[in-house]
């Protein structure tokens, strides 16, 4: 599938669920039977339970074993993810993990698997509706991380010109967004409102600027309203959000009515697990994401537990049937805190610290005290006012919150993965 493939996308969004089945179930076996003759650690963790006809239904599949990260990063010597099919001289791509929520782990893809890589950003483009009279502005850093290079392959396989900026600082990459008349921004949603701040301390316009679209990743923000709003103030153009990863690929793309994020269905098999129960989630339930590649053979996983926070939704208005993550992605599993006998996400923090236009950077640290947990918060706030912010926090959560101002300028920036959550609880 290409760029060219427009109505071929459409027509996979709009199968019915029976037909989406058996085109999953088709991929799924195709798949399995390319990969288990060949790949040692799922040959050692499905093998025996996987028939040579492969799996008789989704049903069947959903019986086998999790794949988990930390199996994946078991190689100490390479670091190299444990899940490659091939020998290495058949992979062309490589590629770290960001080890946020961890350390990092090489991923390794063949030149097959990186046209599927290109073929599935597609859907992401198509929600930007960027085409080739399009200008790209990546402002990444181009290092090992997979997102920024993804991304740039398929935006020039779509015919725009994509500028990169790796290695410059902020203002120069405002400076050559500028110069260049950028149509379409890629970046964090951190970045973007960093970008912004930088440029109004240099007398520059980010909403007088060409820029029409921003497509974001990396970081829960391009979901949530608050920050999509500033972000979209801030610059006169519109949020797309997008999320993937390094281990699995770009898996979901923004909805037309952007309520949140559509699970691209044709090319992941995708499965909640509620966090209350642990059993299949329901309909708008909390749950933890699990997804499997279907077209990925030289680093595939199968039932990977992803560890995001996600609320699936079926009931869906329009001609797109894949299913929607409302806000999108709201989290990490392994981020939540019990504050007090309260449930609190980092992510739900944000949303509230966002929707003050005053408070420029912030981070929160997570803690014990006594048996408790408990959760501090700095920020930068050009009113120097965290009383309002706490009492906010405290009305919105339903708990108090230790709020406590720095000065501007202090706290880290960060143009990839923003790593303001700091859990000191381990």
């Amino acid at each position: 599938m290409t760029a060219d493939n427009y109505e071929s996308r459409r027509r996979l969004e709009s199968l019915s669920p029976e037909e989406l089945t058996r085109h999953q179930l088709g991929r799924l076996n195709q798949l399995l039977e390319k990969v288990l003759p060949h790949n040692r650690f799922y040959a050692e963790k499905l093998g025996s339970l996987v028939g040579p006809e492969g799996v008789e239904s989704l049903e069947q599949f959903a019986q086998l074993p999790f794949t988990f990260k930390d199996e994946l990063v078991s190689n100490r010597r390479s670091n190299h993810a444990a899940n490659l099919t091939y020998p290495l001289e058949r992979y062309v791509r490589f590629h770290r993990t960001s080890g946020t929520q961890g350390r990092p782990m090489v991923v390794l893809d063949t030149a097959e698997d990186w046209q599927w890589w290109i073929s599935t950003w597609q859907y992401v483009l198509d929600a930007a509706e960027l085409g080739p009279e399009d200008r790209v502005m990546m402002a990444f850093s181009f290092g090992p991380f997979i997102g920024f290079w993804s991304a740039f392959d398929a935006a020039c396989h779509r015919g725009a010109l994509v500028i990169p900026a790796g290695g410059m600082s902020t203002l120069a990459r405002l400076e050559l967004t500028r110069g260049q008349r950028a149509t379409v921004l890629m970046c964090t949603p951190s970045y973007a409102l960093h970008l912004a701040d930088v440029a109004a301390e240099n007398q520059i316009d980010t909403a007088s600027l060409d820029v029409r679209r921003i497509i974001v990743a990396g970081e829960p923000g391009g979901s949530v309203p608050n920050i999509r709003r500033r972000i979209e103030e801030a610059w006169n153009a519109s949020v797309v959000d997008h999320s993937g990863a390094s281990e699995v690929g770009p898996w979901g793309y923004a909805d037309e009515h952007r309520l949140g994020l559509h699970i691209n269905e044709a090319e992941f098999l995708a499965e909640f697990l509620s966090i209350e129960s642990g059993k299949p989630a329901g309909e708008g339930e909390l749950s933890e994401l699990v997804l499997t590649t279907l077209g990925r053979a030289g680093c595939p996983v199968f039932r990977y537990r992803t560890g995001d926070l996600v609320k699936p939704s079926w009931n869906v208005e329009g001609d797109n049937n894949f299913v929607l993550l409302e806000g999108g992605v709201l989290g990490r599993v392994d981020d939540m805190m019990v504050i007090r006998g309260v449930n609190i996400y980092p992510s739900s923090v944000e949303q509230i610290l966002r929707s003050f236009p005053e408070v420029v950077e912030y981070r929160m640290t997570a803690h014990r005290d006594g048996h408790m947990d408990a959760l501090k918060v700095e920020i930068e706030d050009r009113l120097e006012s965290p009383e309002r912010v706490a009492k906010e926090l405290r009305l919105r959560l339903g708990l108090r919150v230790d709020v406590e101002c720095v000065p501007i300028g202090t706290l880290p920036r960060f143009e990839a993965k923003g790593k303001r959550f700091i859990d000191q609880r381990r």
